[in-house]
């Protein structure tokens, strides 16, 4: 079951995404064998098509190896409930036994679909990418998060955070104020939606054949374990 308050501004908060500068799911559906077509040179008429760009473009830097055999894409959104329930009960268990080890590596990808903070949190940890910070100011978002449009990732509580991980305030300042990464938030959110994603946290497990599945909502590192074993015996 789609997670209601999150979902039901999502079109809203889409066209805000170029305009506002600074300032879970109940079951797991599995959708195997996504075909991932070739990324054309000329964009045709027609529904956008879905590429392998369509899950590595437009997002964080790679967490892990670069060369892993499996790649783990999240489509999220900073004040997602279930985004920080997966944060906190699952994603640590996969950082240690796949992504430290070498099997997996991971991806963030920016849904933004609750309200203005959840966009400003995005720019947030992009400038801090322009600094080799990201996945800090994107575990400190998840740390410090207390609720959906409740003010803990206003603008001010978003500079406590950039000085809390040793950012340079001054051009990380900058980048907030001059919007840097609006294009790229503002087309990972239309990846998101050539994906038909409704809600967040949504995953998709690319392995080493480039097939896909998709997993929806915070699910048990368990279930994750699962298919990441299965795609190595591949």
């Amino acid at each position: 079951m789609i997670h209601g308050p999150s979902l039901a501004i999502g079109a809203g908060i889409a066209s805000l995404v170029i305009i506002v500068i600074f300032f879970g799911f109940g079951d797991i559906t599995n959708q195997p064998e996504l075909v991932i077509e070739p990324t054309p040179t000329i964009q045709k008429e027609g529904p956008p098509k879905i590429t392998m760009n369509t899950f590595l473009d437009n997002g964080s830097p790679i967490l892990g190896n670069t060369n892993a055999p499996i790649t783990l894409v999240e489509f999220g959104d900073y004040q997602c409930h279930f985004c920080n329930v997966f944060f906190h009960s699952t994603e640590d268990d996969i950082l240690k036994k796949y992504i430290e080890t070498g099997k997996v590596r991971m991806i963030f990808k920016d849904f933004n679909i609750i309200g203005p903070d959840s966009i400003n949190a995005s720019h947030g940890a992009h400038c801090a990418d322009d600094q080799e910070l990201f996945w800090e100011y994107h575990d400190i978002l998840y740390s410090n998060w207390t609720g959906e449009n409740n003010g803990w990732a206003s603008s001010e509580n978003l500079g406590k955070f950039a000085h809390e991980i040793g950012l340079d305030m001054d051009e990380w300042t900058e980048c907030m104020v001059g919007a840097n990464h609006s294009q790229v938030i503002l087309a990972s959110n239309e990846d998101a939606k050539s994906l038909e994603l409704t809600g967040t946290p949504s995953f998709f497990i690319i392995g080493p054949d480039g097939k896909t599945t998709r997993i929806f909502g915070a699910q048990p590192f368990e279930v994750f374990e699962n298919i990441f074993e299965a795609e190595l015996k591949k």
